[in-house]
């Protein structure tokens, strides 16, 4: 049995059921999970390891709940910079259909060093192509050695340009060979206990590169084994034209119909809803990724943030693929999400010429998707605060930085209002994966060096 102790905190915010804040807080840490939480003249004063966090924010680790890691080797690729959607997959399906098993392995590696730096200590990823040999496993390896708790979805595409999908017919698969291969990595990896470090979901990419067939039977599977599902889901106006010319159906109903809806499915985007959808999803408890700076870039729209924690739907943050964003900064996404909904909020109000201008969203609500949202979507009970019982996954920011002067009235707030650096210190399970700054878990300048070689390769 092993103990630390964090003391002294500026602020220990706990997002708990009671959203506990404790100015000088306190944490006791026992073999990875949390004993107690509290003020510090309250707690033990000694412990195996004690750590002083005098002058920091200690929160939840954030929890990022839609990624493409093999996409931070194809960033700010210039044939796709001013693209929507349909258009910037066009241009970059062949650039990705040339990756490597090491490709895999280096990008995951990339995108998780800079996620940990951010603040995310749960990232869940969508990988849904597979070219000369790469597979799920590439992925998994490279999230091990990080060391931050991963849901690797294992996506698919079925559907190519001969079959009426999107995708080129060079990157998609046989649905034979998928569905093979989810049972293999469920088998293999898959562990639903309290505390898990690697669960797998089951991740057909989106209504235009799967089949109907592939998505009722992904369904099935996934249920049988007990894992989530996940897709992309209404993102663009182009993906509704597409499934009521292709299915005849808007996509939310196109779910539906191939039994897509439950408490075990979250989608990202969910940006084009009608009220109908939204309802739809409450009543079945799905949840969302809304993944903000993605949906600016593309120029993808507003998603209905504020609609949706309206109807007590699980929302969770993501910063969706590094070719979309073009950065995995998590604390940057929570940012990110304030600011989209309150000009969502400020454009609605504009239009109600004369009434009272809506509500705006608050720093601690969006730092409450980021955290017990994600844990909900990901249907996790054991992290997402800080409170007896859960998996000791913390982050602390120190507040004697140059953005954050002048912000001691509410420092919490002040790490999403203000411009968000690199976080001091994350913890999973209890262990430092960046401790005084430092990414403990990778050599930072090797890492840049072999991702650009391999970046290099790809778009040459």
């Amino acid at each position: 049995m092993t103990t630390l102790l964090i003391k002294n905190a500026l602020l220990l915010a706990t997002m708990d059921e009671e959203r506990h804040e404790y100015s000088d807080g306190a944490m006791l840490i026992r073999d990875g999970f949390i004993e107690r939480t509290g003020f510090t003249k309250d707690l033990p004063e000694t412990a195996d390891e004690v750590l002083d966090l005098s002058g920091h924010v200690v929160l939840p680790g954030l929890i990022n709940t839609h990624h493409h890691f093999y996409q931070t080797l194809t960033r700010a690729v210039p044939g796709a910079q001013n693209s929507n959607l349909f258009n910037w997959l066009k241009t970059l399906y062949p650039i990705w259909g040339r990756m490597t098993p090491e490709d895999v392995f280096i990008s995951t590696q990339t995108a998780m060093a800079e996620l940990a730096l951010s603040g995310c200590t749960t990232a869940s990823d969508h990988l849904y192509l597979f070219p000369n040999g790469s597979r799920l496993d590439d992925e998994i390896e490279g999230a091990r050695q990080i060391g931050l708790r991963f849901h690797a979805s294992r996506g698919s595409m079925s559907l190519g340009e001969s079959k009426g999908g999107l995708p080129p017919d060079s990157v998609v698969d046989s649905e034979e060979n998928i569905l093979s291969d989810c049972i293999r990595v469920i088998e293999k990896y898959h562990d639903p206990k309290a505390g898990s470090m690697l669960q797998i979901v089951l991740a057909p990419c989106s209504p235009f590169s799967v089949s109907t067939e592939l998505m009722r039977d992904s369904a099935k599977l996934a249920r049988h084994y007990g894992v989530h599902l996940h897709t992309h889901l209404a993102e663009t106006e182009d993906e509704e034209e597409f499934c009521l010319r292709k299915f005849g159906y808007k996509p939310v109903d196109y779910m539906e119909s191939v039994d897509w809806l439950g408490p075990d499915v979250w989608f990202a985007h969910s940006v084009h809803v009608r009220h109908e959808d939204i309802r739809k999803f409450q009543h079945f408890g799905c949840g969302v990724a809304h993944c903000p700076s993605s949906n600016m870039r593309l120029g993808s729209g507003f998603a209905p943030l504020v609609e949706y924690l309206q109807e007590g739907i699980h929302v969770g943050l993501g910063v969706d693929g590094s070719a979309s964003n073009d950065s995995s900064h998590m604390l940057g996404e929570v940012r990110q999400a304030l600011l989209m909904a309150r000009l969502r909020a400020g454009l609605q109000g504009a239009s109600l010429s004369g009434e009272k201008s809506p509500k705006l969203i608050t720093a601690r609500e969006v730092l409450e998707i980021a955290t017990r949202g994600g844990a909900a979507v990901l249907g996790r009970k054991d992290i997402g605060a800080l409170e007896s019982g859960k998996c000791a996954d913390f982050i602390a920011i120190d507040m004697n930085k140059l953005q954050y002067t002048g912000s001691f009235q509410d420092p919490l707030s002040a790490l999403i209002f203000c411009n968000p650096g690199w976080v001091d210190y994350n913890f999973v399970q209890g262990k430092p994966v960046v401790f005084r700054g430092e990414l403990r878990t990778a050599n930072i300048p090797d890492l840049v060096n072999q991702h650009n070689k391999a970046a290099a390769r790809l778009v040459q």
